[in-house]
């Protein structure tokens, strides 16, 4: 089974998410897949804004029928993500 893997860079505002939308609307038409991972490695500085690019994205993937896991995902992104209550709307995997 394919799954598509979407790589997120270091630095991610709320400007960057149409381009990364639109990315990921493409992994997920030609695909066709109803899980995509979202790889977070690069980012290590992890805020507010980048919990706003990632819960848009999981919007995306969630319109266009799919899911949406996070992957390696640093101490602080997942302390975000659990801070936040977001540990269900953006599951971590390893």
């Amino acid at each position: 089974m394919y799954i598509p893997v979407l790589v997120v860079g270091a630095a991610v505002g709320r400007a960057d998410v149409p381009a990364l939308a639109d990315r990921l609307g493409a992994l997920l038409h030609d695909g066709g897949a109803g899980l995509v991972v979202c790889d977070v490695a690069a980012i290590t500085e992890p805020d507010v804004g980048t919990l706003h690019v990632l819960t848009r994205l999981q919007l995306v993937a969630s319109r266009l029928g799919a899911r949406m896991m996070l992957r390696g995902a640093h101490g602080r992104l997942r302390g975000l993500v659990t801070l936040t209550g977001l540990d269900e709307v953006l599951p971590v995997v390893d």
